[in-house]
């Protein structure tokens, strides 16, 4: 869970927070340039920051202090792109996290499909936030909550899950499919299967062949 700027200062110690003042004021001073260049060759001094936030405050509260820079600075898209393409997976993370609080519109879609095309769980896990839920077509996201299904990433994860999934007669016979594939190469099926398909109100339906399989336990999302 991303914290606030409050929360932050409360848990960093002195040396910390004077290095996440300094680069939130970097950030702020970028953002209100008047010849503020987006397409520039050369990234703003936040950005490098932004490499070593967990450096400077910790991994654990490296999340939070990415995203504050993001929002500070009113990253662009160029940006968000350069910090994703070129970070590492925490900072892919990060990105990923903060899309829905920035003014982006559809642009930074590529980089959500990228993170759904990888293997890591917690870029799929980051990758279905409310930017996704908010921006993905019915086909994307349809294959984004099968993706967390198939990489064990709980569907808690997936903002508006409830929202998007009700009455969805097409994720419904997806989720069928994918059971009755798992069934019949005797592997277990998610136990968010089960959640997702009541959500779209075909709950009712078979599942899966005949000979009940078990269910793998929800899996639990690492920090």
């Amino acid at each position: 869970m991303l914290r606030t700027r409050d929360e932050l200062d409360a848990e960093l110690g002195g040396a910390a927070r004077a290095w996440l003042d300094e680069a939130l004021a970097e950030a702020a001073h970028d953002a209100a340039r008047d010849d503020r260049d987006d397409s520039a060759c050369a990234p703003p001094p936040w950005e490098l920051r932004y490499a070593a936030a967990g450096r400077h405050c910790g991994p654990h509260h490296a999340d939070s202090v990415r995203s504050l820079l993001l929002v500070e600075a009113r990253a662009p898209l160029a940006s968000v792109t350069r910090l994703y393409r070129q970070g590492t997976a925490a900072e892919r993370r990060a990105v990923l996290l903060t899309l829905h609080r920035l003014d982006l519109g559809d642009s930074a879609l590529p980089l959500v499909e990228d993170a759904l095309r990888t293997n890591d769980t917690r870029l799929v896990a980051a990758a279905v936030g409310p930017y996704a839920a908010d921006r993905l077509d019915a086909h994307a996201w349809r294959h984004a909550v099968l993706k967390c299904l198939f990489s064990e990433v709980p569907v808690q994860a997936v903002a508006r899950l409830g929202d998007r999934a009700r009455g969805d007669a097409e994720l419904a016979r997806m989720l069928i499919d994918f059971a009755a594939e798992r069934t019949a190469a005797g592997r277990l099926v998610p136990a968010g299967l089960s959640t997702v398909l009541d959500l779209t109100g075909a709950a009712g339906e078979q599942t899966a062949p005949a000979t009940p399989v078990p269910t793998a336990p929800a899996p639990t999302q690492e920090p």
